[in-house]
């Protein structure tokens, strides 16, 4: 069903490429409302416009905290065109037909993100503006509605190809898009009001994959990845590769970066179907990636590569012997560049330094939706329940793997010695097996695993893993405790001198 726009409303906060469609509106005849800001904007534009006053003949008020909540506005937007006592009402209280209707939204969340200042976030709430969205997006079948500036550019070719008119299923798509502006705009205030308790967001920036995690599954992202990173080269991510960088950005944001003056050791990490399966901290990038690299040169084929440190001609040319799908680094050298950019599709990734923090993790499971917080922090506490105290040694890495352990799918086991990753069990139904895992991977790469120590995510339900461990050289051991038989590991522990730590904090991963 046809409709052709012959009078518009435009309050906007946004106004780029505004000029544009207003002035294919004024080419057209249309007769356009506005509002403050939004109306000096089109009277310097030569476009013109008369006030929403002249309809409501009040004027704004309250310092601009009501502008257009008036009867003579909503009925022109929400009357039906077909109705017959609409028609007739609308007639009678002299209330114009208002047949679109371009609105967008304060600022609320980009206000949150410049400030703590209560008082200025408070005014950033909109509350005209999503009323009249709403409005215009439930009259879609009368009324086409515009909330979001990507789609100005869109409504001018539409109206140019369609002679000034919209049909129906255009408007419909016009509300959908709307009443997911005003979804977004209401989570974001929610969470605002209740960061406890915060709601899923869903990004109105849609992102259609080439597919899901297997080519017979579709796949869209949600969201603004300019924000995390900027793409430097390569393909579009896939689903997969966007599934492993998040596990990748997750793992590296667990390490200080070797910028700051208290820390000067650089992490190198790569990630294969999210867990870990290469990881060390060295005073280069490039000794770091080597030690990455060896504790896993098979699995690392094909993976993605993640570091806190800049990339450098040596690491650049080192890295470039293997296949990998993406690397992500704070900073590339220009000949550092060069040589990774010799693959086309090669997706390489420089992170931000500011990158959004997630406070909570959702999945979609049986018939509803799974929300909790993420796994924050390395332990509650670090209570020596061994034989003997931890060298200053021992405690490095027993962090150290106690933060690896902590991104591997449970039941999981790390070994590390040196700061360096030497064997790894995942994503076994028994913790025994993820050990024997571990083991035999340190043992296929030729690792001593004499002195090295050994992270669990969760407790030792038997000591069996604690003597196993103990036969393959292992001396120190650091998991959460909460088994009704601690006792049993710590006992073998302290008859044998052994280290062990209790942290009190456990990091299943399913």
């Amino acid at each position: 069903m046809q409709k052709k726009i012959q009078s518009a409303l435009i309050s906007v906060f946004y106004k780029d490429g505004l000029d544009s469609l207003a002035k294919k509106l004024q080419a057209l005849n249309v007769t356009i409302y506005s509002t403050g800001g939004t109306q000096k904007f089109l009277e310097d534009n030569n476009i013109t416009c008369a006030p929403v006053e002249s309809l409501t003949t009040y004027p704004s008020i309250l310092g601009g905290r009501v502008k257009t909540l008036h009867p003579v506005i909503f009925g022109g937007i929400l009357g039906k065109r077909d109705d017959a006592q609409h028609v007739q009402e609308m007639n009678d209280y002299k209330i114009p037909e208002i047949d679109l209707v371009i609105v967008d939204l304060y600022p609320f969340e980009e206000t949150v993100k410049s400030t703590s200042d209560e008082k200025q976030i408070i005014e950033k709430i909109d509350i005209g503006g999503p009323s009249m969205i709403r409005a215009a997006a439930k009259n879609f079948k009368d009324v086409t509605v515009i909330a979001a500036k990507d789609d100005y550019a869109v409504l001018e070719n539409i109206l140019t190809e369609q002679n000034g008119e919209t049909n129906l299923e255009q408007r419909k798509n016009f509300a959908a898009k709307a009443f997911q502006v005003v979804m977004n705009y209401d989570i974001a205030i929610n969470n605002y009001f209740n960061p406890d308790i915060a709601a899923v967001q869903t990004s109105s920036i849609k992102q259609v994959l080439r597919y899901g995690e297997n080519p017979h599954q579709k796949a869209t992202f949600y969201g603004d990845l300019k924000e995390l990173f900027t793409q430097l080269n390569g393909k579009e991510l896939s689903y997969n590769n966007l599934v492993d960088v998040d596990a990748a950005l997750q793992l590296i944001n667990e390490f200080k970066a070797p910028s700051s003056q208290e820390f000067q050791e650089a992490t190198f990490a790569i990630i294969k179907h999210t867990n870990v399966c290469g990881i060390a901290q060295r005073d280069t990038v490039k000794t770091a990636w080597d030690a990455a690299l060896a504790g896993d040169p098979e699995s690392a084929f094909g993976g993605v590569l993640v570091t806190n440190g800049t990339i450098d001609k040596a690491t650049a040319e080192a890295i470039n012997e293997i296949f990998f799908e993406v690397l992500i680094a704070p900073a590339f050298d220009e000949d550092a560049l060069q040589i990774l950019k010799s693959k086309k599709n090669r997706i390489l990734l420089q992170a931000h330094s500011s990158q959004s923090i997630v406070h909570s993790q959702t999945k979609s499971l049986l018939n509803g939706t799974l929300t909790q917080d993420f796994d924050n922090g390395n332990f509650t506490e670090w209570k020596e329940v061994g034989g003997r105290e931890t060298s200053q040694g021992e405690k490095d890495d027993l962090s150290f793997a106690n933060l690896v352990c902590k991104h591997l799918k449970s039941n999981a086991i790390a070994l590390v010695k040196h700061k360096q990753l030497v064997g790894k069990g995942c994503g076994q139904t028994s913790r025994i097996d993820s050990l024997r895992q571990a083991i035999d991977k340190a043992k296929q790469f030729n690792f001593n695993l004499n002195k090295a120590v050994l992270a669990s995510d969760a407790f030792f339900p038997f000591n069996d893993c604690v003597q196993i461990a103990h036969a393959a050289g292992i001396e120190a051991f650091i998991q959460p405790g909460g088994s009704i038989r601690d006792k049993d590991s710590i006992d073998y522990c302290v008859e044998n001198k052994l280290a062990m730590v209790i942290t009190g904090l456990r990091h299943f991963k399913h």
